[in-house]
């Protein structure tokens, strides 16, 4: 039997310069990539209908709809906001760098464009988007109530037990969520209820940022059994490291934890050595990933 044959990463650039479309078009497909061109972002738009690029390459400037705007529009769009987007920009000045980034934007390479900088831009963005993807699909067939939003509560994306908890199929449902949303990430609430009311509520808590830019939230419904009962249970922890791996589950910081169970960070600290070992992990990160796991399934 053959083995498989990797598929070649599709790259879509977009530019309203021919020249700038050829050249673009010569490197990546040198360097074994299938291009994708579009000379606007009404055309790239229509283009993604057909085929979804693995990386976007960009031009700030355009007529008609410019690309921080079709940006903007990709990101809205579930099925495409997880396509990573490097800016080619002449505008090099920090305001609209920060544009950029602020419609959803990865990366920017100044023109002229060099294309060895630009190919090992690329490169690095699609091993990232790779690995994220990868993560993604994990966490989908684990069946974790999760989901990711961007910092002003703009839902990226969440899993499929995710969905079926919040059971909402209407078109706007992302939209109503994102103010809340945003207020979970920015701290304002250890937890709030984003469907329904009494034993019918679904709550939602941040784990914290899983990419630059992407914050990973748990949900779970009202009928939930108690969570530090089940921690303690499953990694046969104390009681007070499951308290602990509790709130490392909700995002919370050392110094917060240290205030919510009275106690010195440093006690947190030397809490969570301990947890570490028992779960055979080596960060907060990964402790908050298996207990997220396990009261998922319970």
């Amino acid at each position: 039997m053959s083995p498989d044959i990797p598929k070649k990463p599709v790259i879509l650039a977009i530019d309203d310069a021919p020249d700038t479309l050829g050249m673009l078009s010569a490197v990546l497909e040198k360097a074994g990539m299938t291009t994708l061109v579009a000379a606007d972002g009404g055309g790239a738009l229509a283009l993604m209908l057909h085929m979804v690029p693995d990386l976007i390459l960009m031009d700030a400037v355009m007529p008609k709809m410019d690309g921080f705007e079709t940006a903007k529009a990709i990101k809205s769009d579930k099925n495409l906001a997880h396509i990573p987007i490097i800016f080619m920009t002449g505008l090099s000045d920090p305001e609209n760098v920060i544009k950029g980034f602020d419609a959803g934007g990865v990366d920017y390479i100044t023109k002229p464009i060099v294309p060895e900088i630009m190919l090992v831009r690329v490169r690095a963005h699609l091993a990232t988007a790779r690995l994220a993807h990868s993560a993604r699909r994990a966490l989908d067939v684990s069946g974790t109530p999760l989901m990711a939003a961007n910092a002003g509560g703009t839902v990226l994306w969440a899993t499929p037990e995710g969905l079926k908890l919040l059971g909402d199929t209407a078109a706007d449902w992302r939209e109503s969520l994102a103010p809340l949303l945003a207020e979970i990430i920015a701290g304002k609430f250890d937890q709030a209820v984003l469907k329904g009311s009494g034993i019918d509520a679904v709550f939602a808590s941040l784990i914290g940022e899983a990419q630059p830019g992407e914050y990973l939230l748990r949900l779970k419904d009202a009928n939930a059994p108690d969570e530090t009962a089940i921690l303690k249970k499953v990694f046969q922890l104390t009681d007070r490291e499951a308290e602990v791996l509790s709130w490392i589950a909700k995002g919370k910081s050392n110094r917060d934890i240290a205030s919510i169970l009275s106690c010195s960070p440093r006690t947190v600290n030397k809490h969570l050595e301990q947890i570490y070992e028992k779960l055979q992990v080596e960060n907060r990160t990964a402790a908050a990933m298996h207990a997220v796991r396990v009261l998922s399934e319970n």
